[in-house]
């Protein structure tokens, strides 16, 4: 008897559980149905309980796998037995004009040399599209990364193309491509499995909690709030049909009463405006915290 009781009891909570999830996919769809744009959303919850919305779409990363390029580079040089100060030498023709770079225009000119640290700070807080292709071109291109994201067992996406690749050739931005379940479950292997020397690890941890790119995304609804969170950002520009070919944010947050979750949102060819697209990506982030912290 006592058996059955057990077993009826945990029936009935995750029967509960799965109650409040399906309300909570349905507030999602709700707030996204009347939206003129592709959303999709990833969460996993305390490691699993995990929640899709329009999953089984390619999405454009843009910025996004500039996450997924910094894992790489930190397994690359630390399979080389390099560290994070190891110079990289810079020359004037990497630093490309007309693209987003606070690198070039702090050093115009070039043949300079940065360590691994500052290069990835650059493409991971300031979204930095210069830097970004400097350490593709180090660490041995973007089949190195593709190749490296695939081993850790995260398959759903794709990273063939450059930041230069994509701005010569708008169509391309749709070659670096994920699903949000693919970027969710990147962030969480990240978080909780030994990838390479807690070292490195931290570095990526604390440079992400200090992304200074899309503060009215994911990370809107959570200031003031006691939480940790570690991001990265990810936008296009405007496509020929005048949509917006991407808004993207994906993050970890951590609660101080031990909970934690990543989320991934990706707006795709949205006819919204821009700051109506970023308020899509906040206003489901506030959603998913106040769902997460009344459980």
């Amino acid at each position: 008897m006592r058996i059955f009781f057990l077993l009826f009891s945990t029936i009935l909570c995750l029967s509960g559980l799965q109650a409040q999830q399906n309300r909570l996919q349905q507030q999602i769809r709700q707030l996204i149905e009347s939206k003129k744009a592709q959303v999709g959303v990833a969460v996993i919850i305390n490691g699993q309980d995990t929640l899709t919305v329009n999953n089984d779409v390619q999405y454009p990363m843009m910025s996004v796998f500039k996450l997924h390029q910094a894992l790489a580079v930190i397994n690359y040089i630390e399979k080389q037995g390099l560290s994070l100060d190891t110079p990289v030498y810079i020359r004037k023709e990497q630093l490309h004009p007309n693209t987003y770079s606070p690198l070039r225009d702090k050093y115009p000119q070039g043949n300079i040399s940065l360590p691994i640290r500052e290069l990835l700070t650059y493409t991971l807080q300031l979204s930095d599209n210069n830097a970004c292709d400097i350490l593709f071109q180090y660490q041995g291109g973007v089949d190195t990364v593709n190749q490296y994201i695939h081993s850790l067992g995260v398959t759903d996406c794709a990273i063939v193309c450059t930041e230069n690749d994509m701005h010569q050739d708008e169509s391309l931005c749709y070659q670096n491509w994920t699903t949000p379940l693919a970027a969710a479950r990147l962030l969480e292997i990240f978080r909780k499995e030994a990838l390479f020397p807690q070292e490195y690890k931290d570095f990526i941890y604390q440079t992400m909690t200090e992304c200074q790119t899309g503060q009215d995304r994911l990370v809107a609804p959570l200031l003031g709030k006691e939480v940790t969170i570690g991001h990265k950002t990810g936008t296009g520009d405007r496509n020929a049909k005048g949509q917006q070919v991407a808004c993207n944010d994906i993050g970890f947050v951590l609660l101080p009463d031990g909970h934690a979750y990543s989320i991934a949102v990706f707006v795709k060819d949205s006819e919204e405006n821009n700051q109506e697209n970023s308020k899509i990506i906040a206003d489901i982030s506030r959603i998913i915290y106040e769902y997460v912290t009344h459980q």
